[in-house]
């Protein structure tokens, strides 16, 4: 399997923490040198290693930004 490049650009914000250290979190992401986009997912302590995750662009993320508004908790 081809290694994938990343590169966090910008960390949005910390959602949880795990008691092993490991993070989920919203950042900016470039992949494979390619636009940044949002993308949601667990890291490692170091950030090199993470979990599966899904990741947005702008458009989604607004999306999902009105859908959560919306939701009564």
């Amino acid at each position: 399997m081809a290694d994938i490049k990343f590169e966090i650009k910008e960390t949005v914000g910390v959602l949880s923490e795990s008691a092993k250290g490991w993070t989920k979190e919203l950042n900016l992401v470039s992949w494979n040198d390619k636009d940044s986009k949002f993308d949601i997912r667990e890291w490692s302590p170091e950030h090199d290693k993470m979990g599966k995750g899904v990741t947005l662009s702008n458009e989604e993320l607004k999306k999902l930004k009105e859908i959560l508004n919306n939701i009564d908790l």
